[in-house]
C-alpha cells in the first residue's frame, strides 16, 4: 500500500506499532542462570559487603577490559567519583560540555569545579586546542566522556595530560566491551568508569565500575568505596558507600554470560539500520569502526534539517507517534543547563545536541521493527517539509 502524508500517526494515521519499540530497554539474559546464582546468595546469606558474586564479577569485569584492578560500585556516578577522590582530584576539571548531567553532578556533588569544554560538532569528542587553553592555575585534571562507546582521541588527551602534569580521567559509561588500536577500553588515563545500569547493554540493574592499572589508586578507592574501612573495622580515610549488592552481581554475571549474544544482536540491527538508510540525503548513521571491538549499542542518526526540511526533534515526534521511542543526546549540553549555564558559546555542542538521535537497538528489537522504523524515517524526511508544514499547522 502507497503511504501518504495522512498515514503517519503524528498527522492522524494509525501507529505502526502496536508494542512500543523502545532505545534502552534491558537485555536480560538467561533467568534460569539469574535465579541460580540468587539462590546460591540466599543461602549463603551474604547479601552485600564483597560477597563471592562481587569478587567474580570484578574479576570478569577487569580481565574484558584488560585491566589488573576493578572495583565495583552500586552505580557509575560512585565510581567516578571515587576514581577523582583516589587519585587526588581538586579545584577545576576539564570536561566536556556534550555529556550526560551526571558526568557534570559527580565533580560538582564532591566539591569539583566542572569547566566546560566545546567538543567537534561531527562526533562530540572534546576540542583539544579549547581545552588546552582552559588549563589554569587551579586545573588538576581532564575527564574525557567516550561518547556513544566511540573512544575520545586517547593518545592525544594523554598527551595533553602529561605535557601539564594532568590527571586523567575517562568516563567511559558506554564504552564498555570497546577498543581502540586493538586494546579494549579500559586501562587508558589513571582510571576509567564503566555502567552497569538498566539501560546499558551489560547490566547490573543498577552499577558501576572503576577499572585502573594504577594498584595504589585501586587500593585507595576500594577503602573509600567501603567507608574509608582498611581491615576489619579501622576507619582510616573519609570514605562512603559505593558497595555493589549480590542481587545486583548476579545480574551482572548473568549478562556477561551473554555478552557475545547481545553484541551480535547488535552489531546485526546496527548494519541493517546503516543498510537501510544509506543514501538517504540528510541523514548521516555515525559509523562504527568494525576494525575494533564495539559493543554497538547506540546507533546514532544525524539529522541535517536543512536538508531534509524536517528537524531532528520533528522526526522524534513522527516516530514517537508510531510508537517508536528513540532518543536525543545529550541535549541540550551541560552548558545550558541551570547548574551549569554560561554565556560562554559552544558552537560545537549547540550543533550536535540539535542534531542527533539514538534509534532502538538490542535483543528485543527485531529485523522486520528496524525495517519498518527505517520505512517511516525515509519517508517523513522525504516528505519533509510538508511534513513540518503540517506539523506547525497542527500545532
Amino acid at each position: 500500500m502507497k503511504r501518504t502524508l495522512g498515514s503517519l500517526a503524528v498527522l492522524g494515521g494509525a501507529p505502526a506499532f502496536d508494542t512500543p519499540v523502545v532505545f534502552g530497554r534491558p537485555n536480560i539474559g538467561s533467568r534460569k542462570a539469574f535465579y541460580d546464582r540468587l539462590d546460591t546468595v540466599l543461602d549463603s546469606r551474604w547479601l552485600s559487603n564483597g560477597g563471592v558474586l562481587c569478587e567474580e564479577f570484578e574479576r570478569r569485569v577487569a580481565q574484558e577490559a584488560g585491566t589488573p584492578y576493578c572495583i565495583a560500585t552500586c552505580n557509575a556516578t560512585s565510581a567516578l567519583q571515587l576514581a577523582l577522590r583516589a587519585r587526588g582530584v581538586t579545584g577545576e576539571v576539564i570536561m566536556p560540555a556534550f555529556t550526560f548531567a551526571a558526568t557534570a553532578h559527580a565533580l560538582s556533588w564532591i566539591g569539583l569545579t566542572p569547566v566546560l569544554c566545546d567538543v567537534d560538532p561531527d562526533d562530540g569528542s572534546l576540542l583539544l586546542s579549547e581545552a588546552e587553553a582552559l588549563i589554569g592555575p587551579d586545573t588538576t585534571a581532564i575527564l574525557g566522556v567516550h561518547i556513544w562507546g566511540r573512544p575520545s582521541r586517547l593518545d592525544e588527551l594523554t598527551t595533553l595530560a602529561r605535557r601539564h602534569g594532568l590527571a586523567l580521567i575517562f568516563d567511559s559509561a558506554h564504552a564498555f566491551g570497546c577498543g581502540w588500536n586493538g586494546r579494549r577500553i579500559g586501562g587508558f588515563g589513571d582510571a576509567e568508569v564503566f555502567s552497569f545500569h538498566a539501560t546499558k547493554f551489560i547490566n547490573s540493574f543498577e552499577g558501576g565500575a572503576l577499572v585502573t592499572a594504577d594498584g595504589e589508586l585501586a587500593r585507595r578507592a576500594r577503602r573509600m568505596r567501603n567507608f574509608g574501612i582498611a581491615g576489619h573495622d579501622d576507619v582510616v580515610s573519609v570514605g562512603t558507600n559505593a558497595k555493589l549488592h549480590e542481587a545486583s552481581a548476579a545480574m551482572g554475571l548473568t549478562s556477561l554470560d551473554d555478552m557475545d549474544h547481545f553484541v551480535r544482536s547488535n552489531r546485526e540491527n546496527y548494519r541493517r539500520y546503516r543498510d537501510e538508510l544509506a543514501g538517504t540525503p540528510g541523514l548521516r548513521l555515525l559509523e562504527v569502526d568494525e576494525r575494533e571491538a564495539n559493543n554497538y549499542q547506540y546507533v546514532v542518526l544525524d539529522v541535517d534539517a536543512a536538508r531534509t526540511g524536517l528537524d531532528r526533534d520533528d522526526l522524534l515526534a513522527v516516530l514517537a507517534a508510531e510508537n517508536v521511542f528513540a532518543r536525543r543526546y545529550f541535549y541540550p549540553g551541560c552548558h545550558r543547563m541551570d547548574p551549569y549555564r554560561t554565556h560562554r558559546p559552544f558552537p560545537g555542542t549547540d550543533s550536535i545536541a540539535a542534531r542527533v538521535m539514538v534509534l532502538p537497538t538490542g535483543e528485543c528489537v527485531t529485523a522486520d521493527d528496524i525495517t519498518a522504523v527505517c520505512a517511516i524515517i525515509r519517508f517523513a524526511v522525504e516528505r519533509g517539509h510538508e511534513v513540518t508544514r503540517c506539523l506547525r499547522r497542527a500545532a
